[in-house]
Order: C-alpha cells, then structure tokens, then sequence
C-alpha cells in the first residue's frame, strides 16, 4: 500500500493561536490559474474577498511566497492563509492550569468556553487560549468537553505523542467523574446504570435515544439532596457520546439545571448572556500516563453555583458575577 505523503509544514505562523488555513489543490481540474480554483472553492468567502487576499499577497505557497492570481495551477499544490475571524465576545472566566510538564497540560475550563475551534467560537476557546498563553503552538486536545460545561481538559504537547493519549479515551482507559445539579426524585431508586444508544444528526442541537445496541452508559449517584428539592449527583460515565449525561438525566425526569436543550430547546441566548450556566462539572481526570508511566488523578477546584449559591445562579446577571464559578 502505498504511503501518503505528509504535506509539507506551514510557511506561515498562527495568529492568536488559530493556525493558518491550509488548503491542497486537486489532483484533477481545468483551471488555469491557482486564483481562478481559490475563487470558485472559497466562494462562501464572498465576493472579491479571495481576490484581494490575492492582491495583498496574503495567500502563500510552501516556500512562503505570495501565490498571485496568475500562478499556474499545480494539480498537489499547498497554499497557506489566515482566514478573516469575526468578532468573538470574550468569555469573562479564567481558564486554570491544573498541570503542565512537558508531555501534557490539563486546564480547568468555565462554562461558556469551548474547548477547540470550531463554528463561531474560534478564538474564543480554551486551546486558543493555552498556546497564547503558554507559548505552545503544537498544543492539541486529546478530547473535548462540551462548550456549555465545565471542568478539566486534557491537552497533548508533543503532536507525535498525541495519538498516545487519544487512545486512552478510545480504549476507556480514563476514568471520569462529573457533578451535576438537578432536580431530586426520592421515589427514583440509585444509584443505577443507565445504558441506552444516543444517536447525534449533524445540523441537530439536540441529540437523542433510539433502539438498539446500547453505545452510552452512565452510572448515576445522588451523594446529597437538599429541602428545596434539587439535588448534586455524581456521574460517571464509561462512555463518551455527544451529550451522554444530559441526556441520560433528562431520561430519568432530571434535567441538568440550565439545560438549554433538555427536556426541550430553549431560544438562543445573546452571546453576551453568561446567566445561569449548566450545572455540569467535569470534577475527577485519572489516568496512567502512556509516555511516562505516571499515574495521574486530577480534580477540578471549580463549584457549581447551583449548590453552592442558587439565589445567585437563579437570580438576575450582574457584572460582578463574571468570575469563575
């Protein structure tokens, strides 16, 4: 079988720790020119917008020179450029770092910060974040948590390494604990074991359970209840589908407080409205490290505001409640 060759590196630095965007011409085509391809694929861009990147010299080639709108196409050929970011509202928490060597970094993330690029949260993400402030272009995740939780992420340093740690989650071999706050149930017997197949469409928000082999399985805890009816419950699920655990509570008639999908979708908040945050925390990390050996088990210093201050969590938002929660 023969081996792809790894494209070459990139000519061009990041920019507020978003890499540039790289993209490979066809092997097959009937452009011309490398400007008259760039045109018709990046089309979304707009009108005149890749043409005047292509004036400005803003789109390179592997050597770091300016592609014109006249090179000629070269079917293989790798081009390089920064794509226009639109304004992003900061996220007005501190991203902690819980550990940092050589091999991995594990941050402590809010609520409201996503973990990766992705849609409209590019810079606004906490491997944004880290390799601005760190100083770690090569910094990747080894897996995600959702925007709307918080909790601790582990990142890889090494990009050689990253596969190493990307199959411990693969191979079930970290153990998780998350936190959340609900509504309490006495007459709901647990702990228990939800297994059940969640099924997520692409475009959906929402995911949801069909029939079938079980793929998500969950076991929930209530460690304490409280007279105002809500309760904190430990999760710990041996499996990682898209909004495993809220989905899971939502099942057993446990909506996760601040749900804005669970039981049913809410209307989008302003991007600016950090009000009542969903009470899901990533709390336990543990794991043997597969470079080193190390036996790791982090923990998240973080509470949830539910439990802890719920006239707080539940009442209007104010400035002074931009801290971490």
């Amino acid at each position: 079988m023969r081996r792809r060759t790894p494209p070459p590196p990139s000519p061009l630095p990041q920019r507020d720790g978003i890499d540039p965007v790289r993209v490979r011409l066809p092997g097959e085509g009937t452009w011309a020119t490398v400007g008259e391809h760039l045109v018709e694929r990046l089309s979304g861009a707009g009108a005149g917008v890749v043409e005047r990147m292509l004036d400005a010299g803003l789109i390179v080639g592997a050597d770091g020179r300016p592609v014109t709108a006249d090179t000629a196409y070269v079917p293989g050929l790798y081009v390089w450029f920064h794509r226009e970011l639109p304004h992003e509202v900061p996220v007005p928490f501190p991203l902690e770092v819980v550990y940092r060597d050589e091999h991995i970094v594990v941050a402590d993330k809010p609520h409201f910060l996503a973990t990766t690029p992705r849609g409209s949260h590019i810079t606004e993400t906490a491997l944004a974040r880290l390799r601005r402030d760190l100083g770690i272009p090569a910094l990747s995740a080894a897996h995600r948590l959702d925007r709307l939780t918080a909790g601790l992420v582990l990142f890889t340093v090494r990009p050689e390494e990253r596969g190493a740690y990307q199959t411990l989650f693969g191979d079930r071999r970290v153990h998780k604990e998350y936190e959340a706050v609900a509504p309490y149930d006495p007459g709901l017997a647990l702990p228990r074991t939800v297994r059940s197949r969640i099924v997520k469409e692409r475009g959906v928000l929402a995911a949801y359970e069909v029939e079938g082999e079980p793929n998500a399985v969950t076991r929930i805890e209530t460690p304490e209840h409280r007279p105002d009816g809500t309760a904190r419950y430990r999760l710990t699920p041996t499996t990682g589908q898209t909004h495993q655990l809220r989905v899971h509570m939502n099942t057993l008639g446990l909506p996760i407080l601040g749900d804005p999908l669970y039981p049913s979708p809410l209307p989008p908040v302003p991007a600016d409205d950090f009000r009542r945050p969903l009470q899901l925390l990533a709390r336990v990390l543990e794991f043997t490290d597969p470079i080193t050996g190390t036996a790791h088990r982090f923990r998240s210093g973080r509470e949830l505001e539910a439990w802890t201050s719920y006239d707080d969590w539940a009442g209007e938002w104010t400035p002074s409640r931009t801290k971490a929660q």
